[in-house]
């Protein structure tokens, strides 16, 4: 296989099973912490995985650190989604759609029902695969900025900002990015991204481990539909998962954790707040 191959032109320091099956009933969360990625050869075989135009957005960033995110975040999809399909790194082709979402582009893939949502802050980049089902991940660094109370007046609906200002000051930013996360991993799988109002639906947390989602009718969707999960990797990382259920089943999630072509491992992080209906835990 091409993976594998790669990996030893890589230079890994071991070999992976280049397949792995994803069935309909699963989602697959992959995180990899850019930051400790700093072998010179490592990151020029990456870069030797873009096409031109991903050459060229690479340099378009001003700062080495957001370069390095944006080469690790590519060669991060494309090496993970040759895990699913007989397609090598290189080869991925990709679309935007309307609403801006990435896609893939490639038919054998998309035939075979392959999707994915990609998600990155600081420190932190998320990729979910899953098939036949529309997903959308999101990840937030708890301490890269400071959320306000403004801000979730602007985007959040009226209970959510009660909500950020029922909870002490120094827990605020912390619900702040708990709304946000899951809002924003709701709109990425609906696939329309910001065209659709924050505020036109709400985020609930009936207790502190569950967490409901409430449509506006105007949106013309069923909230039972979608499956929620929040979970923390790493203590300064948030991450949401909203995945499409289909025939009213839960999907079950795996999280790994990998530096692309090099090594990976199964994590455990605890859940935080699952949809009811949610598996009990990670598989």
């Amino acid at each position: 296989m091409a993976v594998r191959q790669f990996l030893r032109n890589a230079g890994s320091f071991e070999e992976m099973d280049s397949n792995i099956q994803l069935a309909s009933t699963e989602i697959h969360v992959w995180l990899t912490f850019p930051d400790a990625i700093t072998d010179e050869r490592l990151l020029s075989a990456y870069r030797g995985l873009l096409n031109a135009m991903e050459q060229r957005e690479e340099l378009r960033f001003y700062w080495p650190r957001d370069r390095h995110r944006y080469l690790v975040s590519r060669a991060l999809l494309r090496t993970v989604l040759s895990r699913y399909a007989s397609i090598g790194p290189k080869d991925w082709s990709f679309s935007t759609s309307a609403y801006g979402r990435p896609e893939i582009a490639n038919t054998h893939a998309t035939d075979g029902g392959l999707s994915f949502s990609v998600s990155h802050t600081q420190g932190l980049i998320a990729l979910a695969v899953a098939n036949n089902r529309t997903l959308g991940i999101d990840v937030e660094h708890l301490a890269a900025s400071d959320a306000s109370i403004t801000l979730a007046h602007h985007f959040f609906s009226s209970d959510e900002v009660a909500a950020v200002h029922d909870v002490p000051h120094q827990q605020q930013q912390l619900r702040f990015f708990e709304y946000w996360t899951l809002k924003e991993a709701y709109v990425k799988a609906r696939g329309m991204g910001f065209s659709i109002p924050l505020e036109s639906f709400s985020i609930r947390f009936p207790d502190d481990h569950s967490v409901n989602l409430v449509s506006n009718a105007k949106l013309d969707d069923d909230s039972s539909r979608w499956q929620l999960w929040q979970f923390r990797p790493a203590s300064e990382h948030l991450v949401a998962v909203c995945a499409e259920r289909l025939n009213a089943q839960s999907p079950k999630l795996t999280v790994r954790e990998t530096i692309p072509t090099v090594s990976e491992r199964i994590m455990t992080p605890k859940l935080l707040r699952t949809s009811a209906t949610a598996q009990a835990s990670l598989a």
